[in-house]
């Protein structure tokens, strides 16, 4: 594994990681009830973009195969 792959590896995780954290964050609010929907919407679409980003990060680790 080359310098820029291991870069985007270590990116991917530290994204998933974060991903993981704001769902935990969502669940507790939701489950607790004490929650603003723009705070909920916010922290939703925060972790759409992440997932959105993860996925843009693993497709540049696949090797591009010639036609």
């Amino acid at each position: 594994m080359n310098t820029a792959h291991a870069l985007l590896h270590q990116r991917i995780v530290e994204l998933e990681v974060e991903h993981r954290d704001l769902d935990a964050v969502i669940e507790t609010l939701v489950s607790d009830g004490r929650h603003e929907e723009l705070q909920l919407r916010r922290l939703k679409k925060r972790k759409l973009q992440l997932k959105d980003n993860i996925t843009l990060l693993k497709m540049q680790l696949i090797p591009d195969i010639p036609a």
